[in-house]
This record gives structure tokens, sequence and C-alpha cells, in this order.
């Protein structure tokens, strides 16, 4: 019989949800399985996982066979670092408490990346919101200019209009005649 780590899906369409199992390789892929190892969440950003690894590394030294994917998960996890590590406390090359030290270094190491980089991501999604605002100050800034400059051409338009005609009419009264004139571009006008 030949064991498997692969995942099993979860989650409504478009929303995956996976667990980590240990299982037959001849079994379906969401049907029975031996035991649980984690949960995988590739939705969120960076994906949440949550991997029990002394339980991995058992099954990994029992011989079971990661797929593709769930073997990037464990490497992911640091489950393939402490196999290695401890086929080194197997030779003899360091002791188990080595061993613990540097999968502890590891693990904090590999916290911190992944800390910096969920930090980027806020620290990026706050910038593209600040430049979002930004841009629309600019746009409504240019929006209010525009509507001034228009009601500013209306109103110089109409005392373009208003003036030749009260012109008209101050001549006209200053030569005498009727004021006709002004009656004539009214109805020019109408």
């Amino acid at each position: 019989m030949s064991v498997k780590i692969r995942l099993q899906r979860h989650g409504s369409k478009g929303r995956p949800f996976f667990h980590i199992v240990v299982a037959d390789a001849r079994a379906r892929r969401d049907g029975r399985f031996i035991e649980k190892l984690g949960t995988y969440n590739p939705i969120t950003n960076p994906a949440t996982i949550d991997l029990n690894v002394d339980a991995a590394v058992k099954w990994l030294n029992n011989g079971a066979q990661p797929t593709d994917t769930a073997r990037a998960i464990l490497s992911y996890k640091g489950a393939l670092y402490k196999k290695h590590l401890q086929g080194g406390v197997a030779k003899g090359s360091f002791d188990e408490a080595e061993a613990e030290k540097r999968f502890a270094a590891w693990v904090d190491a590999k916290e911190q990346k992944v800390q910096g980089k969920v930090e980027g991501l806020s620290k990026a999604q706050v910038d593209a919101k600040k430049a979002a605002l930004e841009a629309e100050v600019k746009v409504n800034e240019a929006r209010v200019a525009a509507a001034a400059q228009v009601i500013a051409d209306a109103k110089a338009a109409e005392e373009a209009a208003n003036a030749p005609a009260e012109e008209v009419v101050a001549e006209a009264t200053r030569e005498g005649e009727a004021p006709a004139a002004e009656t004539t571009e009214e109805n020019t006008e109408a």
C-alpha cells in the first residue's frame, strides 16, 4: 500500500480550503484518509497554513510520499528541513539539542520573513489608498475649476450681450432719438 501526503479540497466553489491529509494513494481525493495533518487556506495573503510538523515528519520517515503541492507546503513550514536535521542526528553529525536549536532559528527567520511580507502588503495597501485619495482630490479640484470657468465665461458672455444694448440706448437718448432702438434690440434678442 502506497501512502501519500496530499490535499483534500473543501470549501465552496471559487473559495477553496484544503485539509492536508495522509491517505492511501488509491483512495479518492476527498475520500477516506488515515490522518489529518493540518489545513491550508490559499485565499488569504499570505496563505494560511496550520500544520502539525512532528506528525508530518513521522509520516515522511515512514515512507509517505508528498504530492508536489504538499511538498511545497511541507517545505514552507519546515517539515522537510526538520526531517533533514533528524537525518544528521541519526548519522551523528550533531546531537538532538543542536538540531532543535537550528530548527528554532530557521522557524524564527521564516516568521520574520512572513511578518515582513504582511507589513509590506499592509503598507502597500495604505499607500494605494493614499494615492487614490490624492488623485480624487486633484480630479475634484479640476472639476471645480472647470465649473468656475464655465460660470465666469457665461457671465462674461451675458455682460457682453447686455453691454451693446445699453450703449445703443445711451447714445439714442443723448442724440434725442426715441428709445425705439432699444425695443428693436430686445426683439432681435428674443
